[in-house]
């Protein structure tokens, strides 16, 4: 068993050597990650000791993982740009959360490194100012089936994926056999974020053509809910603003989405939803939060949906972001 643990940190530390060496985390404004300990040992369903977490280009889900299992450095992989972050909950929620950013420098390698969950707590760098809870988060993907929403509870297996290039950065989770209600299917998602803008592009793909897979913005209190369509009638945002950080403080989310891909809108208790129309082709959309204490932040509700509305502009003429 020791040697076997010594083998895998040693590839482990392979990878992260290969990043190194093509990647320079401090020039570039985009970075992606995922970081795991190695060198510690499942006693049920939580991971117990290991000395350090190692990056690594691809990650398997252990099949012992779940929410606050401690073998991923907060919970699953992360990637930001030059103005904010996200996350991935790699577990049965699988809701994407915010790190609200007060600098322009790449944090997510010093994030959850002095205390398992310290980024919930407001440090210089920033913090985690969303709470998702039982809520899809921002532009993560689950599963609405008569009035229900379905999580990754029942997944074969779960691969993680992070690429970091010039000019962007890319996490791509592979599902093999997610099972909800009578259908086993495939799933990929990839998370695409580029320097300077507030967005990332979540691009999906299902190996069959089911009802109801879904995305959404958690519910929050205090927050006005906004809704637009381009001039072409092709694209719409979905959108929420006001003091729904949890600082607290102003926070806007919104998705940027095609009207073809759509069947219908659900407001439930939790989220506002977006249930796609069932296919096999890739279909992508736009996630993004805007945090007043951003550098140079969007600070008002009127400053948000001036973004918002440049943003559907770009994608009424060109069609993409």
């Amino acid at each position: 068993m020791k040697a076997r643990i010594q083998i895998a940190t040693l590839f482990l530390l392979g990878f992260t050597a290969a990043n190194a060496q093509q990647y320079d985390i401090k020039k570039n404004k985009t970075y992606a990650e995922i970081s795991a300990k190695t060198d510690g040992k499942w006693e049920a369903r939580k991971y117990i000791g290991g000395t350090t977490f190692n990056n690594v280009d691809r990650l398997k889900l252990a099949p012992e993982h779940t929410d606050h299992s401690f073998d991923i450095r907060y919970e699953g992989p992360g990637w930001e740009n030059n103005r904010i972050g996200y996350r991935l909950y790699l577990d049965w929620r699988n809701a994407i959360d915010i790190f609200g950013k007060k600098t322009t420098e790449n944090i997510l390698p010093k994030v959850g490194q002095d205390n398992f969950d310290s980024y919930h707590e407001m440090s210089d760098w920033g913090a985690d100012i969303l709470k998702a809870g039982k809520g899809i988060g921002i532009g993560s993907i689950d599963r609405y089936l008569n009035k229900e929403k379905l999580h990754f509870h029942e997944v074969d297996s779960t691969i993680a994926y992070v690429t970091n290039k010039a000019n962007e950065s890319v996490v791509k989770i592979d599902y093999f056999g997610w099972k909800t209600a009578s259908d086993k299917i495939n799933f990929i998602s990839e998370l695409t974020i580029k320097p300077d803008q507030l967005y990332t592009q979540h691009a999906f793909k299902a190996s069959s053509a089911i009802q109801g897979i879904c995305t959404g913005i958690v519910k929050q209190k205090n927050t006005e809910l906004l809704k637009k369509e381009s001039k072409n009638k092709k694209w719409a945002y979905l959108a929420t603003y006001g003091q729904q950080s949890l600082v607290p403080d102003k926070l806007g989310m919104a998705l940027f989405y095609e009207v073809s891909t759509i069947e219908n809108n659900v407001d439930t208790d939790l989220d506002y939803l977006l249930v796609f129309k069932p296919t096999t082709k890739w279909t992508s959309f736009y996630l993004l939060g805007a945090w007043e204490q951003e550098a140079n932040g969007i600070k008002t509700k009127e400053e948000f949906v001036k973004y918002l509305d440049e943003r559907l502009e770009v994608l009424n003429k060109k069609g993409k972001m």
